[in-house]
């Protein structure tokens, strides 16, 4: 899950972690009275999406004057923001945090992620910092320092001295830096969160520490126990369709293609969206209905993937193992009765009950083109879908 800048800063706030002074604002009517309960004499105008590079994309703002604060983000509620993580649609803007100004100094990177390669959590930074980090870990891998930090003995003094020191940091402020890094680390592991990326993490004229940008996931198999955190859920920023799979304990994530796919497990979901690349297609989501479905969470399945209009074909990748592949077919001739299904159908079934389920396919009057195995599904979808 996805939360807002605002409140990951209000979070990483209550873990002792310096912000700077905002206020969040969710309607056009409030922008007048945060902009003047935060004083100037430099307001930062900022929209709130669940996506990064919105500087670029014009939605944060540098305001030096109460009249261009109000203008700037009197523009800015309601605006699509177009970044490199959003669709060519973009996202409306019904967010936007008002900030209090700083001098800046110097401008660092600094972030936390699960390293599932090590089993630790990786503590990264970057003299780099305020740019893409993407293109830094591509360009100038050496730009970036990497610290694991053992789950055994946790976070201590000297984690935070090498990353003091490699972000160039004397004096006083390498004292500071090392609290504050604890403090975020321990945000991270008390809150459960996958990714926590501050960037920038400021060092201003008056030589304080500010985390200046904040964005912060977490697991979603944690959230219950953080019902603070899943009270933050702004489900207007999340896919309809996948908070509607969620509702039947579906894995389903939205893609750009055009093929819709439905398979049981999430290996073979991965493997099968590979091959329809590799036969010079495109999926439209990645679909995992499970081991255990029944045939009305097939069906469901079967309508979300068809509620997406740029499908323009559907494949079906079924492993009979737990999942049977009778209760599949029954699933697929349910939906295709509430749903009409006017895009080309290809249907692969292999294991537990596999003749059961293809005869069920055979004579249930809906059109259905079967494959032989993967490849050969993925090659037919693939020609069905451009026609050829």
């Amino acid at each position: 899950m996805n939360i807002h800048e605002y409140q990951a800063k209000q979070l990483l706030s209550e873990y002792g972690v310096p912000t700077p002074k905002g206020i969040a604002v969710t309607s056009p009517d409030e922008i007048t009275q945060a902009i003047k309960d935060m004083g100037g004499p430099i307001w930062v105008i900022k929209a709130q999406i669940h996506a990064g590079g919105r500087g670029k994309a014009g939605g944060v703002k540098v305001c030096k004057s109460y009249e261009e604060a109000t203008s700037e983000a009197t523009q800015m509620f309601g605006k699509n923001l177009i970044t490199h993580q959003t669709t060519s649609a973009g996202k409306e803007v019904n967010r936007i945090y008002v900030e209090e100004g700083c001098n800046i100094d110097n401008e660092f990177y600094l972030g936390c992620l699960v390293n599932r390669a090590s089993g630790q959590v990786t503590i990264m930074a970057s003299q780099e910092g305020g740019v893409d980090i993407e293109e830094v870990a591509a360009n100038n891998p050496e730009k970036i320092i990497n610290i694991n930090v053992d789950p055994v003995t946790g976070y201590q003094s000297f984690h935070g001295r090498r990353i003091a020191f490699a972000l160039g940091l004397t004096g006083p402020i390498v004292k500071d830096c090392i609290s504050i890094i604890g403090n975020i680390y321990k945000a991270f592991c008390e809150t459960d969160s996958s990714i926590l990326e501050i960037n920038p993490l400021v060092l201003t004229n008056e030589k304080k520490l500010i985390a200046l940008d904040a964005k912060m996931n977490f697991d979603d198999n944690a959230l219950f126990r953080h019902k603070n955190i899943e009270d933050m859920r702004d489900e207007t920023e999340e896919e309809p369709a996948e908070l509607e799979a969620a509702k039947f304990d579906l894995s389903y994530i939205k893609l750009d293609g055009n093929i819709g796919c439905m398979v049981n497990g999430a290996g073979l979901a991965m493997a099968t969206m590979d091959i329809i690349k590799l036969s010079g297609g495109e999926p439209a989501n990645f679909l995992d209905v499970g081991g255990g479905a029944t045939k009305e969470k097939v069906s469901e399945a079967f309508k979300i993937i068809l509620s997406d209009k740029s499908v323009k074909g559907i494949l079906v990748n079924i492993f009979g193992g737990i999942m049977r592949c009778d209760v599949i077919a029954e699933g697929i001739i349910t939906a295709a009765h509430e749903v009409k299904i006017d895009v080309p159908l290809v249907v692969r079934l292999e294991g537990t009950n596999v003749n059961e389920g293809k005869n069920k396919l055979k004579n249930s009057g809906i059109a259905v083109i079967s494959a032989d195995d993967l490849e050969d599904a993925a090659k037919k979808i693939v020609r069905l879908t451009l026609g050829t």
